[in-house]
């Protein structure tokens, strides 16, 4: 994989309130932490939420964990984000082929997921420990990428 040295990502899930903003806001700590100057964002493939705030219990586990995320508002991906971002990682294999469809034909950021060939379960309709497995998941995940980002 051809990595940039200060890439942009953003992080997918469906509705942006669970998933992918938890997985933002540990990058953007663990990147800032790893001294790497990486821009971060999440989004989602539908419009179900858009302008809220991340689910109350992705903020009470992130944040117990020390990575802010009350002020996320949800927001969709848009044909655009293809061409900002350099990385645009789904957290499941639905997400991936929403992105995969939603990808321009003029090209832009080939869609992948975030874990490699393992998927972030939607915690949702879930229990605290569904919730703690998706930090766990976005901290294993992120110390990954910070490899990857090292050795570019």
């Amino acid at each position: 994989m051809n990595i940039k040295e200060n890439p942009a990502i953003l992080f997918v899930c469906m509705g942006n309130i669970c998933r992918s903003p938890t997985v933002e806001a540990v990058a953007r700590v663990e990147f800032a932490r790893a001294g790497l100057a990486i821009e971060v964002a999440s989004a989602g493939t539908e419009g179900y939420h858009v302008g809220d705030a991340a689910d109350p219990r992705s903020i009470a586990v992130a944040e117990g964990y020390g990575y802010p995320l009350a002020g996320h508002r949800a927001r969709q991906v848009v044909r655009a984000d293809f061409e900002r971002y350099d990385y645009v990682l789904a957290m499941d294999r639905v997400n991936l082929r929403a992105l995969e469809r939603a990808r321009p034909d003029s090209g832009g950021a080939e869609p992948r997921l975030f874990l490699g060939d393992d998927e972030v379960p939607d915690p949702y309709y879930g229990n605290h420990a569904d919730f703690e497995k998706v930090v766990a998941l976005a901290r294993a995940g992120v110390d990954t990428w910070i490899e990857r980002l090292r050795k570019a």
